[in-house]
């Protein structure tokens, strides 16, 4: 069988998957193991990122396809057979949007990264058919630009309203093993997969020649985490959200989930504060807290008629890094903008000057083609209608930068002329949005 046609024959089998849960939406899968192949480990594998951090083992990518097969087969002889152990994962640390404090990540090694993206490959069949339409965190064919838009709409549709913007203290680090598990097991009830999710959940944690064994939480950086991450919320939120809160509101509601982070949206006052009292102790009960500084309700109605080009209460909120505020359309008309917010702006800023200062004696037509690389990645996310004068800042800050670490090259200094002929010769892309409204294909 060649490649091509072991991923049609995988796909098939796996459709069959969602085809049963989407039938039988209270079924728990029993025999899920047997879709585990060595067939399924090589697609798992080629789906897998080779460029990413080594694990504790410090075993790259390439060292592991030296003897492919034989890896491959030892993975899914010891998953099988109950002897696999999941190894300890590296934590390493990444600085957050506000520069200063940093988040941690876990990564597991190779091998262990291709067995969980095969895990992942069996269980997605199952839960999309459980996901809600909110959701759209790690979801395939569900992007951030979805949820903006989602988020959007909804507001404009109610005319305004009221926001409960929500923080998650610490999910990966508390998400709840037990109750993790008794919500898998509604589904799933094949015991190979629950007990390779149950040593996953429970591996050490080594950090700085240490090793721990914490109680909760799913590391940041495993390919299974973004998928027990829903598996979790859906169940402690989404699900609540539809079945018990919607049903008792006055007014519309609205919630708009992306992983961890999600706004919720009231036409009423009243719905508002009745969530917001109560969604502190749902989340308590599955051993989550809500952040109380940055966990907020805020007005967010649409400024009267009189007021000018801008809202004049100010009241804005931040979402997938976007700030979302009240302005006047071309036509004069209120509706929601989102702009680039102001830490993220920052960050992007921040990360060109860095890499300007360490690579500024490359050849300046690499650094031409890794800025355009950048200012191309920088454009694709942040590249909506409205949000032109903040990717012209960026533009601007990165032909700032370039033209200051230019200039340190030699003792000789350069004028902004001499710059000028340079991004002539070298041009940047031009800071446009990417996800413009105008290019939008019609409806049918």
């Amino acid at each position: 069988m060649t490649e091509s046609q072991a991923s049609e024959f995988i796909s098939t089998r796996l459709h069959r998957i969602a085809e049963l849960a989407k039938q039988s939406p209270q079924m728990s899968f029993r025999s899920l193991n047997h879709y585990l192949t060595l067939d399924l480990l090589r697609l798992a594998y080629s789906q897998t990122r080779k460029s990413g951090a080594v694990g504790i083992d410090s075993q790259t990518a390439q060292e592991f396809a030296v003897n492919l097969e034989d890896n491959l087969r030892s993975l899914l002889e010891r998953a099988k057979s109950g002897s696999y152990r999941a190894p300890a994962v590296r934590r390493t640390y990444i600085l957050k949007g506000d520069g200063r404090s940093k988040r941690p990540l876990g990564i597991p090694t190779f091998g262990d990264k291709v067995l969980q993206r095969a895990v992942v490959m069996i269980l997605e069949p199952i839960y999309e058919q459980d996901f809600l339409s909110c959701s759209y965190g790690y979801r395939k064919k569900h992007t951030p630009h979805q949820a903006l838009e989602s988020l959007r709409n909804s507001v404009m549709r109610m005319r305004g309203g009221w926001v409960l913007d929500v923080d998650v203290r610490k999910f990966f680090d508390t998400l709840d093993h037990r109750h993790l598990m008794e919500i898998l097991r509604r589904r799933v009830s094949d015991g190979v997969i629950l007990r390779l999710i149950g040593k996953w959940l429970n591996a050490g944690v080594l950090e700085d020649g240490e090793l721990s064994y914490p109680e909760a939480g799913t590391p940041q950086g495993g390919v299974i985490s973004p998928l027990l991450a829903n598996i979790y919320l859906h169940d402690v939120l989404d699900v609540w959200f539809e079945q018990m809160v919607r049903p008792v509101m006055y007014g519309p509601v609205h919630l708009v989930r992306y992983a961890d982070d999600f706004v919720m949206v009231f036409a009423r006052e009243d719905d508002a504060r009745r969530v917001w009292e109560v969604l502190p102790k749902r989340f308590e009960k599955y051993g989550l807290r809500l952040h109380p500084e940055k966990t907020r309700l805020l007005a967010f109605r649409r400024p009267s008629g009189r007021a000018g080009r801008s809202d004049p209460s100010g009241e804005h909120f931040a979402f997938l890094g976007f700030t979302h505020y009240w302005a006047r359309s071309r036509r004069g008309f209120w509706v929601v903008k989102q702009k680039t917010a102001k830490d993220r702006l920052a960050r992007a800023v921040r990360k060109v000057y860095e890499w300007c200062r360490l690579h500024r004696h490359w050849k300046i037509r690499e650094q031409h083609s890794a800025l355009c690389v950048k200012l191309r990645g920088h454009l694709g996310y942040y590249g909506i209608t409205g949000n032109s004068r903040c990717l012209w800042r960026f533009r601007r800050a990165m032909e700032k930068a370039w033209f200051k670490w230019l200039n340190r090259r030699s003792q000789r200094p350069k004028s902004w002329a001499w710059f000028q002929r340079v991004l002539q010769r070298y041009p940047l892309p031009p800071a446009i949005a990417v996800h413009s409204d105008l290019r939008r294909p019609a409806n049918p």
